[in-house]
């Protein structure tokens, strides 16, 4: 009988709000998960030992190097002080929203050409970006988690410009408890964020692939 192959590493940057409850769904389907905040690990230890047991926390650069997946889950106006080089060939899940009444005018993302995982990937010139999880409340992620088939099972989208990328991220949204809807490109991304049609809303798969369908961007 062969075995299964070893489900894909995930790092997780950051450990405020949206981070832990990544890590922690992620630990829950079966994921190796590794937790850095901005410092030294003991600052979070007893946090994650509580909030995120299974996950391990670690300083950023011990967290992020065996893994095969990088969540960025920084507030984002701390992604102009970010370092590319500790994210230098991964693939990175930009998690993070670009919204000025809650962050402020950030200059970086006020270049309305581009969404702003757009300028994320940009800045992390060297690693391959995917939007995801970015348009679901971080109590959301955790609440409305549906195995596969459930009548309520909600979509979760997935926008990049590599397709092996957004394929392995669509298996993680998939095992953790949503549906995936990938998107052409990382410019379509714009759909997922502040004012997008399914930003925040909770919808089953044919509602979202519909609300995002034909949409100018």
């Amino acid at each position: 009988m062969t075995a299964s192959p070893p489900l894909p590493r995930i790092a997780v940057l950051g450990a405020g709000h949206v981070g832990p409850v990544i890590a922690r769904i992620a630990v829950a389907a079966g994921h190796p998960v590794s937790i850095a905040a901005s410092g030294d690990p003991e600052r979070i230890a007893l946090i994650t030992q509580i909030l995120v047991p299974g996950a391990e926390p670690r300083w950023a650069a011990d967290a992020v190097r065996d893994v095969d997946l990088v969540v960025l889950a920084i507030p984002l106006h701390r992604f102009a002080d970010f370092d590319p080089g500790l994210v230098a060939g991964k693939l990175v899940v930009d998690t993070m929203n670009y919204w000025p009444p809650t962050d402020g005018v950030q200059a970086l993302f006020e270049d309305s050409r581009y969404g702003s995982s757009e300028i994320v990937a940009r800045r992390l010139d060297r690693s391959t970006v995917v939007k995801s999880f970015n348009h679901a409340g971080y109590h959301q992620l955790e609440e409305e988690r549906r195995p596969a088939g459930h009548l309520e099972r909600r979509a979760l989208g997935v926008a990049a410009d590599d397709k092996g990328a957004a394929d392995l991220v669509a298996d993680v949204v998939e095992r953790i408890g949503y549906d995936a809807v990938l998107l052409d490109s990382l410019g379509a991304g714009r759909l997922l964020e502040p004012g997008g049609p399914v930003f925040g809303a909770s919808l089953r798969r044919p509602e979202f692939e519909l609300a995002v369908r034909g949409v100018p961007r």
